[in-house]
């Protein structure tokens, strides 16, 4: 998905005067993955919680939830894991 592109500050990135559109799909897991329930005025049921969904006991959940909300923004996901170092992986994009 393209979509206008943020720099490393979560501002729009804009060269040359103009905005930069690219691919977005990580920009927008990492969002959803950051994001609360309700911070999304159009869409309040999107979002992970990352920051609280970490203090869960049970990484399952967590991993449901994020499955449940990139599916909701119209992704397929293929897979999505915790390593051994407690590190999330995913396999995901627009479909």
């Amino acid at each position: 998905m393209e979509d206008f592109k943020l720099d490393e500050n979560n501002d729009l990135k804009i060269i040359n005067g103009d905005f930069v559109i690219a691919e977005s799909t990580l920009q927008h897991q990492e969002h959803i993955l950051i994001a609360h329930k309700g911070e999304y005025k159009k869409h309040p049921e999107i979002g992970v919680g990352i920051s609280d969904a970490l203090l869960d006991e049970n990484p399952r959940r967590v991993l449901t939830q994020i499955r449940r909300n990139y599916e909701y923004d119209g992704m397929k996901v293929n897979n999505i894991g915790m390593t051994p170092e407690q590190k999330i992986t995913v396999d995901a994009f627009y479909k």
